[in-house]
């Protein structure tokens, strides 16, 4: 049996906020977070043999940051007009992906198949159907995570924006989620 990994500052940073939104059953305590890794010190920058040399006049190479972690509404990666099309519904739907029944898993492997699939078809904008779940305050469980799951390393690099939808898509129980060109 292989030993299990030790959580990523970006594996305990979800950990939290999924926490964050549980309430244990009665009598029960919340899990307690695992306990982080020791990050490693950063290795320095090495120069390739073909860059040329930093000074007084060269440009500095371009530094790469992950992408901002994305919330409903936020479209800082859009221009105004694509980003009012989004919110009010009008772009184009290239295709839709029901969770509604499934499970955590089984709905984790379906978002992230669904949206391999439609990058590398040029889709654009597709609609994810969460449901609202039972309980109208909290909403459904689905409702909650997808977004998590939009913002984990793996889906996030391929996603400029989501939003709620309209109510004739679905409202709250549904996303539009802006897929990025595939270059």
């Amino acid at each position: 049996m292989a030993k299990a990994a030790k959580p990523t500052p970006a594996d305990l940073e979800l950990w939290r906020r999924v926490v964050e939104q549980v309430r244990p059953l009665p009598g029960r305590r919340a899990p307690a977070a695992p306990s982080p890794v020791a990050s490693p010190a950063p290795e320095p920058l090495r120069r390739s043999a073909a860059a040329p040399p930093e000074g007084p006049g060269a440009k500095a190479a371009k530094r790469v940051h992950p992408p901002r972690a994305l919330t409903h509404g936020v479209v800082a990666d859009l221009d105004r007009r694509s980003a009012e099309r989004l919110t009010r519904g009008k772009l184009p739907i290239d295709g839709r992906l029901d969770l509604h029944g499934m499970t955590q898993a089984d709905a984790f492997a379906a978002l992230t198949s669904f949206l391999a699939v439609s990058r590398s078809l040029g889709r654009r904008c597709v609609l994810i159907i969460t449901g609202k779940g039972r309980s109208r305050e909290e909403g459904g469980v689905l409702r909650r995570q997808v977004p998590l799951w939009l913002n984990q390393p793996a889906l996030r690099p391929q996603i400029l924006a989501f939003n709620y939808s309209q109510p004739q898509h679905g409202g709250d129980g549904a996303l539009y989620v802006l897929l990025r060109r595939q270059r």
